[in-house]
């Protein structure tokens, strides 16, 4: 019997959070005034930081089932901005707080800064309808 290999592991998973966080961060910079297009991309961003910290455990789960747990924390503590600012972005974009939004939004893209984002991606536009999945859930 061969082995399973999953090709959608957290890592993938990460990476492509992580580049349509940063296509999300360009179109609410390019927009003047929150419509409802901000809310969607700012949503958006709060709701899959939220789903990068997650995929945290499940990549250190292997680490730390070899042994290797300073390698383990290391990646916990590489990590750790996400949740953090998921959440923080998350109550910003609920109480409308469009300067917390702001700055939020200026430490993602520092964190990120080292992503990128082709001209020609194929990531579409994931933010549609974040707005509303924030509000319901």
């Amino acid at each position: 019997m061969s082995r399973v290999i999953n090709p959608d592991s957290a890592g993938k998973e990460r990476t492509r959070l992580s580049k349509s966080i940063v296509l999300a961060l360009r179109e609410l910079m390019r927009l003047n005034d929150p419509n409802e297009a901000a809310h969607d991309l700012a949503a958006y961003i709060a709701l899959a930081l939220s789903e990068i910290n997650d995929t945290v455990e499940t990549s250190v789960a292997a680490w730390e089932k070899r042994g290797y747990w300073v390698k383990a924390d290391r990646f916990r503590l590489d990590w750790e901005w996400s949740g953090r600012l998921g959440t923080l972005m998350r109550q910003a974009v609920l109480a409308e707080d469009w300067a917390t939004v702001a700055g939020l939004s200026a430490q993602v893209g520092q964190k990120l800064a080292k992503v990128s984002v082709p001209v020609r991606h194929r990531l579409g536009t994931p933010w549609v309808g974040a707005w509303k999945q924030l509000k319901s859930g």
